[in-house]
């Protein structure tokens, strides 16, 4: 199978170009045509040769995103569900707020974290995406919000799969957002969320950039982790929180705890004293996400007394906490559930 065009750097397309007998600049030209003109074709790069558009024919392709389904919410939030070219399937999100569009990428098909509340896990891991197959989900929303004249301008890696499992593809999908000659992405509206895999998150702190890091942690504790996310067994909390410590002390940099809050599970007054302990001497932000409901799941959402009890605690305890507001809750946009619909009617 050809590459994908998306797949290369500014980088590397110069250094394709001149193998081809060409100027470097032509490179650059072929990366214009990709994120800024956005083009979905070679054969619409009317500034190069019939000759080297010939070449990128018979080397390239571009990502093809097959739209299998779209759901539009009341609040502005547009989830898809977009085919692959091995018959996967994959979702991508853009949600509307009032300082612009952000969009929820996926970096692997399916994943094999395990959170027991999530659908994303549904059916387990297929296979990681490559970095070009994340930046057609960026360039393929940036060309629907091209025609309402708006753009793409924050990117959150919160979709299916575990992007810190997928470590190189991720990295390179984030200097390809960030490059001030294609989407020109600002590295502080872009975050990247892990379940907590140590080993890159020690990776993440040494590369230098001013990303983003959110973890999703759900629980105060090793035990009650464990039950929620098999990961854990992997890579114990102390170790995740030691590597976090790390990352904060190599950055300075404010982290994100993504908090999903089970009904009866992990939601009680003592769990959030609990966390508040672990987290007083951190620069952080907790984010409560009432859990939606997975009808493949046993788990129920916390009510809406003690989701404002549990946000109390940790503020008394002088924690940073917000409650996430609540989008395309009418049209299934928790994670994995359109693509777990899919696969359950592809099975029929």
């Amino acid at each position: 199978m050809k590459p994908f065009i998306y797949d290369f750097t500014l980088e590397e397309l110069q250094a394709w170009a001149v193998e081809q007998g060409e100027p470097a600049f032509r490179g650059g030209q072929i990366f214009e045509w990709i994120y800024v003109k956005r083009v979905n074709s070679f054969d619409e790069m009317t500034n190069l040769s019939k000759t080297l558009r010939q070449k990128l024919n018979d080397q390239f392709q571009f990502v093809t995103l097959n739209e299998i389904t779209k759901f539009e919410s009341k609040d502005g939030t547009v989830k898809f569900l977009f085919g692959l070219h091995d018959d996967h399937a994959i979702e991508t999100v853009i949600m509307k707020h009032n300082y612009g569009n952000s969009i929820c990428v996926t970096t692997q098909v399916g994943c094999r974290i395990g959170c027991t509340f999530c659908a994303s896990t549904l059916g387990g891991l297929k296979r990681d995406l490559t970095a070009g197959e994340i930046v057609a989900q960026v360039v393929k929303a940036q060309q629907i919000l091209d025609e309402r004249g708006e753009r793409v301008s924050s990117i959150v890696i919160m979709g299916t799969g575990e992007p810190f499992e997928n470590y190189d593809n991720t990295m390179k999908f984030l200097r390809l957002m960030i490059h001030e000659k294609g989407l020109n992405i600002g590295q502080r509206h872009i975050t990247v969320s892990t379940s907590g895999i140590v080993p890159s998150i020690y990776k993440f702190a040494d590369e230098g950039t001013q990303i983003n890091l959110a973890i999703s942690i759900h629980a105060p504790n090793d035990a009650l982790r464990s039950k929620l996310m098999p990961v854990n067994r992997r890579y114990p909390f102390d170790d995740v929180m030691e590597s976090l410590r790390y990352y904060q002390a190599k950055t300075g940099r404010r982290i994100s705890f993504e908090y999903a809050l089970i009904g009866g599970v992990n939601d009680q007054p003592e769990h959030a004293e609990e966390l508040a302990s672990v987290l007083k001497d951190m620069l952080c932000h907790v984010n409560l996400i009432p859990v939606n409901h997975v009808p493949e799941r046993k788990y129920v959402r916390t009510s809406r007394n003690d989701i404002f009890k549990f946000q109390r605690v940790l503020a008394d305890n002088g924690i940073n906490v917000t409650i996430r507001r609540e989008q395309g809750h009418d049209i299934a946009a928790a994670c994995g559930q359109l693509r777990a619909k899919h696969m359950e009617s592809k099975a029929r």
